[in-house]
């Protein structure tokens, strides 16, 4: 590791000093000035090593410090180490099980193999040798450091020891807290262990993790041998790295985020809902706590909602220019309900509240019923439903009317009591904005027809429906050209030409090699004419209606997820992922794409319906 004993011996007299810069110490600190001094705190590298790097890159090789990676390259090539981006790396389990996983975090320090008797460790801390001399201390093994950057090591620790490690390696040590859930009175013991200090930390750090990555809900999911975390990251599932001995800890785990929903610990035979409100980094979130006995302990589901504090204007949802035109038009409308259609965690809520944000002034008189209230805007009265008090969707939208409200927004028809005051109050002159969870705009029509409102006050009240989904759009950094055979043939049946560009999703550190980071809405916008009209009174089928909407000039889903697909911004797998049933052609055809044959084929509908297919024994 030595370059030689007297630049060592150099280096070692002058660690306290600090870097000079080269520029006159009048001038400001340069960037690379800065990094370096930077890495001198951090233990990355010398004083006199410093100093070598600053004169080198004032005499013409400024190269050299250009970032943390160049630094540690060079200092790897001077003490004859290795250096490694740890990209293509995949650590030793069975070694890193070796070592404490709490030493490891605070150091941060990552064996990577064994080799001749000699540990590789990746550091990016070089000058840090406490901590390689408590491996060595601990294990009784030789190590030998491997320089990787800070920001890998962190990843790939958190990516191979799980979430909240170095506290359950404390847990593990103090070993009386191991809660047995078979049943007897233990409901003291689990009060007393979800009180613990390590579990309190561990389930903070779940929730701090979880924001951080932007996730939508948390899943704790028990099953025989394992205790598995989940985050939905952008509307889809990705399991989280968490260790092996956390099963052990379940029932501490469950109890601790019964405690802070308060729902009563004794209780494990029957579903339980509550709520958590968290305060992270000045932000308010607000958790959703779902609890469900299953075969092998209680599941639980935590919805996190945030208060959002900033809206979005009209042209920023992504809507396209004929969609902003309808709404627009929608909304200088004087009463008449407007839906918005579409699963939970689809965006429904930001669109409402950047419609209201357009009429929002001292003229109008806004009322809201919520659950929960997502937004606040100023000069609008919000109302928060609370059940347990009595206070439902429907008790709140008959006393709202007697407010002599203008604009009404519901956060959602539940039920045949709340829609049948809706379509009432829109009557009245109320103009009524809502949600619905239908599959697509025309499904919501059938839907409040399903709920006992008669179809021609449907048709009297209802103005127009909205549907929409969120994608997810490829990460600027890494996305790349799709030349494949699949994409040429997308483009040939799609029409369009060979010259138009396809992504696809690559993968780096900054999406946590996902290849996507954030999503995008797409819409369905349909107005309610008297074609459509006709066909609600006549009973029609969602189908029938439709297909008169799409020859009114409607755009599908999936049309808007191909304009999306067109400007590089989302994939096409991930248009169809969302949209589903929606890729239909006009005759009645559907895309499917097989990608081990890198073959694209269109069957019919009828082609596409599943088969049941019988095991013979």
């Amino acid at each position: 590791m030595k370059r030689d004993e007297k630049g060592q011996s150099k280096a070692n007299m002058n660690e306290s000093q600090t870097v000079k810069s080269p520029a006159s110490p009048a001038a400001p600190a340069s960037p690379a000035a800065d990094l370096l001094e930077r890495m001198v705190e951090a233990k990355q590298l010398s004083v006199a090593d410093a100093g070598i790097l600053a004169q080198q890159a004032a005499k013409g090789r400024p190269e050299l410090v250009q970032s943390e990676d160049h630094v540690l390259k060079w200092l790897a090539k001077e003490y004859h180490l290795n250096f490694t981006d740890l990209e293509n790396i995949e650590p030793d389990r069975e070694l890193l099980s070796l070592f404490p996983a709490r030493v490891l975090l605070k150091e941060e320090l990552l064996p990577l193999q064994r080799l001749n008797g000699v540990v590789q460790v990746a550091t990016s801390r070089l000058f840090a040798t406490q901590g390689l001399d408590t491996l060595k201390t601990l294990t009784g093994l030789k190590v030998q450091p491997v320089l990787a950057p800070a920001e890998a090591i962190r990843r790939e620790i958190k990516t191979r020891l799980g979430i909240g490690a170095d506290t359950i390696d404390t847990l593990d040590e103090e070993a009386p807290l191991q809660v047995l859930d078979e049943g007897g009175d233990e409901n003291a013991d689990l009060e007393s262990a979800a009180e613990d200090a390590s579990i309190i930390k561990f389930v903070n750090q779940v929730f701090t993790d979880a924001i951080e990555l932007r996730a939508s809900d948390i899943h704790l999911e028990p099953f025989e041998e394992e205790f598995r975390i989940r985050y939905r990251i952008d509307g889809v599932l990705q399991e989280v790295p968490v260790p092996a001995q956390i099963k052990r800890f379940q029932p501490a785990i469950v109890s601790r985020l019964k405690i802070l929903s308060h729902l009563n610990i004794a209780e494990k035979r029957l579903p339980q809902d509550g709520r958590i409100k968290l305060l992270l980094a000045n932000n308010e979130v607000d958790v959703r706590v779902s609890i469900i006995p299953m075969l092998h302990g209680e599941a639980v589901v935590l919805r996190l909602l945030r208060q959002k504090g900033t809206l979005m204007g009209m042209a920023e949802l992504g809507m396209g220019p004929n969609e902003i035109k309808s709404f627009k038009r929608i909304l200088a409308l004087p009463h008449g309900i407007i839906l918005v259609t579409g699963p939970t965690g689809s965006g429904k809520t930001t669109t409402l509240y950047t419609a209201l944000n357009e009429i929002n002034d001292l003229e109008t008189k806004i009322i809201t019923i919520e659950d929960p209230v997502e937004y606040q805007m100023k000069g609008v009265n919000q109302i928060q439903v609370n059940e347990k008090a009595g206070l439902t969707f429907a008790r709140g939208l008959r006393s709202i009317l007697r407010h002599d409200p203008d604009v009404v927004l519901v956060g959602e028809i539940r039920d045949e009591e709340t829609a049948q005051i809706a379509v009432q109050a829109s009557l009245t002159g109320h103009l009524v904005f809502s949600t619905l969870h239908t599959n697509d705009a025309p499904g919501a029509l059938n839907r409040l027809v399903d709920m006992k409102v008669e179809p021609y006050l449907v048709a009297s009240s209802l103005e127009a429906v909205l549907a929409q989904r969120l994608v997810r759009v490829l990460c600027p950094h890494c996305k790349v050209e799709d030349k494949s055979e699949i994409a040429a043939a997308l483009k040939e049946r799609l029409g369009y030409p060979q010259s138009q560009v396809f992504y696809k999703a690559g993968g780096c550190g900054e999406c946590r090699q996902i290849g996507f980071h954030g999503r995008h809405a797409i819409f369905e916008w349909m107005d309610v004419n008297n074609e459509i009209i006709q066909l609600l009174l006549k009973n029609s089928s969602a189908g029938i209606i439709r297909e008169a909407a799409v020859r009114n000039g409607m755009q599908s889903l999936s049309d808007d997820g191909w304009r999306l697909v067109r400007l590089g911004e989302t994939t096409p797998e991930e248009v169809m992922r969302v949209t589903k049933d929606q890729t239909m052609f006009g005759d009645g055809k559907k895309l499917t794409l097989d990608k081990e044959k890198e073959d694209i084929d269109v069957i019919s509908e009828a082609e596409a319906k599943p088969k049941l297919v019988v095991a013979k024994h």
